[in-house]
Protein backbone atom coordinates (compact mmCIF):
# COMPACT_ATOMS: atom_id res chain seq x y z
CA UNK A 1 0.00 0.00 0.00
CA UNK A 2 2.86 2.45 0.68
CA UNK A 3 4.43 1.77 -2.68
CA UNK A 4 1.11 2.82 -4.12
CA UNK A 5 1.07 5.94 -2.11
CA UNK A 6 4.81 6.72 -3.04
CA UNK A 7 4.27 5.81 -6.80
CA UNK A 8 0.58 7.93 -7.26
CA UNK A 9 2.86 10.96 -5.51
CA UNK A 10 5.35 10.58 -7.97
CA UNK A 11 3.30 10.73 -10.52
CA UNK A 12 1.35 13.80 -9.62
CA UNK A 13 4.67 15.61 -9.34
CA UNK A 14 5.45 14.94 -12.63
CA UNK A 15 2.42 15.88 -13.81
CA UNK A 16 2.56 19.43 -12.25
CA UNK A 17 6.40 19.55 -13.41
CA UNK A 18 5.57 18.90 -16.83
CA UNK A 19 2.81 21.84 -16.76
CA UNK A 20 5.19 24.45 -15.54
CA UNK A 21 7.36 23.57 -18.84
CA UNK A 22 4.66 23.84 -21.20
CA UNK A 23 4.19 27.08 -19.42
CA UNK A 24 7.55 28.40 -19.60
CA UNK A 25 8.42 26.93 -22.63
CA UNK A 26 5.54 27.14 -24.97
CA UNK A 27 7.46 26.05 -28.25
CA UNK A 28 8.96 22.59 -26.72
CA UNK A 29 5.60 20.89 -27.41
CA UNK A 30 5.92 21.82 -30.89
CA UNK A 31 9.52 20.44 -31.44
CA UNK A 32 8.57 17.21 -32.75
CA UNK A 33 5.93 18.69 -35.53
CA UNK A 34 8.35 21.39 -36.28
CA UNK A 35 11.35 18.90 -37.31
CA UNK A 36 8.87 16.53 -39.10
CA UNK A 37 8.44 19.73 -41.22
CA UNK A 38 12.19 20.63 -41.27
CA UNK A 39 12.55 16.64 -43.05
CA UNK A 40 10.46 17.15 -45.63
CA UNK A 41 11.97 20.05 -47.06
CA UNK A 42 14.82 19.87 -49.37
CA UNK A 43 17.90 19.77 -47.69
CA UNK A 44 19.67 22.75 -49.72
CA UNK A 45 22.95 23.11 -47.27
CA UNK A 46 23.49 19.04 -48.55
CA UNK A 47 23.04 19.62 -52.36
CA UNK A 48 19.57 18.44 -53.13
CA UNK A 49 17.69 21.03 -54.79
CA UNK A 50 13.61 21.87 -55.06
CA UNK A 51 12.27 20.25 -58.22
CA UNK A 52 11.59 23.43 -60.05
CA UNK A 53 15.13 25.02 -59.12
CA UNK A 54 16.26 21.83 -60.67
CA UNK A 55 14.44 22.50 -63.59
CA UNK A 56 15.57 26.08 -64.17
CA UNK A 57 19.43 25.52 -63.94
CA UNK A 58 18.73 22.50 -67.01
CA UNK A 59 16.62 25.59 -68.91
CA UNK A 60 19.77 28.21 -68.40
CA UNK A 61 22.33 25.39 -69.30
CA UNK A 62 20.78 24.73 -72.93
CA UNK A 63 19.74 28.06 -73.19
CA UNK A 64 22.74 30.20 -75.48
CA UNK A 65 24.17 32.85 -73.94
CA UNK A 66 22.49 35.50 -75.89
CA UNK A 67 19.11 35.10 -77.25
CA UNK A 68 18.91 36.28 -80.71
CA UNK A 69 15.29 37.31 -81.50
CA UNK A 70 13.30 36.16 -85.01
CA UNK A 71 13.92 39.46 -86.07
CA UNK A 72 16.63 41.06 -85.22
CA UNK A 73 20.76 41.45 -85.41
CA UNK A 74 23.37 39.05 -84.19
CA UNK A 75 26.18 40.66 -82.50
CA UNK A 76 28.28 39.00 -84.50
CA UNK A 77 26.52 41.13 -87.44
CA UNK A 78 27.36 44.85 -85.58
CA UNK A 79 29.60 44.80 -88.35
CA UNK A 80 26.90 44.91 -91.36
CA UNK A 81 25.18 47.91 -89.59
CA UNK A 82 28.19 49.86 -89.65
CA UNK A 83 28.54 49.38 -93.29
CA UNK A 84 25.25 51.25 -94.27
CA UNK A 85 24.12 48.65 -96.93
CA UNK A 86 22.20 50.07 -99.94
CA UNK A 87 18.92 48.84 -101.00
CA UNK A 88 19.81 46.96 -103.98
CA UNK A 89 17.39 47.56 -106.51
CA UNK A 90 17.39 51.07 -108.21
CA UNK A 91 14.44 53.61 -106.50
CA UNK A 92 13.37 51.33 -104.12
CA UNK A 93 12.63 52.97 -100.60
CA UNK A 94 13.34 51.38 -97.37
CA UNK A 95 9.04 52.06 -96.42
CA UNK A 96 8.31 50.17 -99.22
CA UNK A 97 10.72 46.70 -98.35
CA UNK A 98 8.21 43.87 -97.00
CA UNK A 99 9.71 41.26 -94.92
CA UNK A 100 9.10 37.96 -95.91
CA UNK A 101 12.67 35.81 -94.69
CA UNK A 102 11.29 33.03 -92.68
CA UNK A 103 7.93 32.52 -94.73
CA UNK A 104 7.79 29.37 -96.27
CA UNK A 105 8.46 28.58 -99.59
CA UNK A 106 8.10 25.52 -101.48
CA UNK A 107 8.43 23.66 -98.09
CA UNK A 108 11.24 25.17 -96.67
CA UNK A 109 12.12 28.87 -95.15
CA UNK A 110 12.38 31.56 -98.07
CA UNK A 111 15.87 32.73 -96.23
CA UNK A 112 15.93 35.31 -98.46
CA UNK A 113 14.68 39.06 -99.13
CA UNK A 114 12.10 39.56 -102.40
CA UNK A 115 12.25 42.91 -103.66
CA UNK A 116 9.61 43.72 -106.21
CA UNK A 117 10.50 45.69 -109.08
CA UNK A 118 9.67 46.33 -112.73
CA UNK A 119 11.50 44.00 -115.23
CA UNK A 120 14.95 45.31 -116.15
CA UNK A 121 15.34 47.32 -113.13
CA UNK A 122 19.27 48.21 -112.36
CA UNK A 123 20.69 45.82 -109.71
CA UNK A 124 23.03 47.97 -107.80
CA UNK A 125 25.76 46.44 -105.22
CA UNK A 126 24.67 46.57 -102.16
CA UNK A 127 28.10 47.18 -100.55
CA UNK A 128 31.35 47.10 -102.15
CA UNK A 129 33.67 44.08 -102.38
CA UNK A 130 34.87 41.87 -105.47
CA UNK A 131 32.73 39.97 -107.09
CA UNK A 132 32.87 35.93 -105.78
CA UNK A 133 31.09 34.16 -108.72
CA UNK A 134 29.02 34.64 -111.49
CA UNK A 135 26.21 31.67 -111.50
CA UNK A 136 23.43 30.31 -113.00
CA UNK A 137 21.41 28.07 -111.42
CA UNK A 138 17.85 26.02 -111.91
CA UNK A 139 16.30 28.10 -109.19
CA UNK A 140 18.20 31.09 -108.88
CA UNK A 141 18.52 31.72 -112.27
CA UNK A 142 21.06 34.22 -113.33
CA UNK A 143 23.03 35.47 -110.42
CA UNK A 144 25.54 37.37 -108.57
CA UNK A 145 28.02 36.39 -105.73
CA UNK A 146 30.03 39.53 -104.38
CA UNK A 147 32.19 39.69 -101.39
CA UNK A 148 32.49 42.19 -98.78
CA UNK A 149 35.82 44.22 -98.25
CA UNK A 150 36.79 41.65 -95.68
CA UNK A 151 35.39 38.79 -97.21
CA UNK A 152 33.94 37.84 -94.02
CA UNK A 153 29.88 37.59 -95.91
CA UNK A 154 28.90 37.36 -99.10
CA UNK A 155 26.17 39.12 -101.21
CA UNK A 156 23.61 36.98 -102.80
CA UNK A 157 21.26 38.45 -105.99
CA UNK A 158 19.13 35.78 -107.68
CA UNK A 159 16.74 36.08 -110.62
CA UNK A 160 18.55 38.49 -112.92
CA UNK A 161 17.03 39.11 -116.63
CA UNK A 162 20.44 39.46 -117.40
CA UNK A 163 24.07 40.91 -116.26
CA UNK A 164 25.18 44.22 -116.89
CA UNK A 165 27.59 44.99 -119.76
CA UNK A 166 31.16 44.46 -118.84
CA UNK A 167 30.76 42.59 -115.39
CA UNK A 168 33.18 40.00 -114.80
CA UNK A 169 34.23 37.90 -111.70
CA UNK A 170 37.39 39.01 -109.44
CA UNK A 171 36.50 43.05 -110.10
CA UNK A 172 36.00 45.08 -107.76
CA UNK A 173 32.28 46.88 -107.39
CA UNK A 174 31.83 49.99 -105.45
CA UNK A 175 28.39 50.53 -103.58
CA UNK A 176 25.52 51.54 -105.98
CA UNK A 177 27.68 49.55 -109.06
CA UNK A 178 25.14 48.42 -111.31
CA UNK A 179 26.10 44.58 -111.45
CA UNK A 180 22.87 43.45 -113.64
CA UNK A 181 18.68 43.76 -113.86
CA UNK A 182 15.57 42.59 -112.31
CA UNK A 183 14.06 39.66 -113.72
CA UNK A 184 12.03 36.08 -113.77
CA UNK A 185 14.93 33.93 -114.07
CA UNK A 186 15.69 30.28 -112.24
CA UNK A 187 11.81 29.36 -110.62
CA UNK A 188 10.64 32.57 -110.06
CA UNK A 189 7.41 33.92 -111.37
CA UNK A 190 7.52 35.64 -114.80
CA UNK A 191 4.42 37.75 -114.04
CA UNK A 192 6.19 38.84 -110.52
CA UNK A 193 10.15 39.64 -111.36
CA UNK A 194 11.93 40.77 -108.49
CA UNK A 195 15.44 40.84 -106.94
CA UNK A 196 15.91 37.79 -104.33
CA UNK A 197 18.45 38.90 -101.70
CA UNK A 198 20.34 37.70 -99.17
CA UNK A 199 23.50 37.66 -96.88
CA UNK A 200 25.53 34.85 -96.23
CA UNK A 201 28.20 35.03 -92.83
CA UNK A 202 30.86 32.78 -94.30
CA UNK A 203 33.22 30.06 -92.87
CA UNK A 204 36.78 30.45 -92.23
CA UNK A 205 37.15 28.69 -95.81
CA UNK A 206 35.58 31.94 -97.68
CA UNK A 207 33.44 29.24 -100.07
CA UNK A 208 30.79 31.84 -101.82
CA UNK A 209 28.58 28.78 -101.80
CA UNK A 210 28.97 27.91 -98.21
CA UNK A 211 27.99 30.09 -95.44
CA UNK A 212 24.86 31.11 -93.21
CA UNK A 213 21.90 33.05 -94.03
CA UNK A 214 21.10 36.42 -92.71
CA UNK A 215 18.31 38.39 -92.80
CA UNK A 216 18.72 41.62 -94.81
CA UNK A 217 16.00 43.29 -93.94
CA UNK A 218 17.26 44.44 -90.59
CA UNK A 219 20.07 45.98 -92.48
CA UNK A 220 18.09 47.58 -95.22
CA UNK A 221 15.54 49.02 -93.71
CA UNK A 222 17.55 51.69 -92.13
CA UNK A 223 18.96 52.57 -95.52
CA UNK A 224 18.03 55.95 -97.23
CA UNK A 225 18.09 53.95 -100.66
Amino acid sequence: MRAVMIFCVGFTCGLIFFAVLQRRYPATGSLAASSARDLSQPNIQRGVMPEETREGSADRLKSPVAVIPERGVAPADEFLMHRQLMIPVEGVRADSLRYNFNEARGGHRHEALDIMAARNTPVLAADSGRVAKLFQSKAGGITVYQFDPTETYCYYYAHLDHYASGLKEGMVLRKGDILGYVGSTGNASSDAPHLHFTIFRLGPEKHWWQGTAIDPYEFLKRSSG
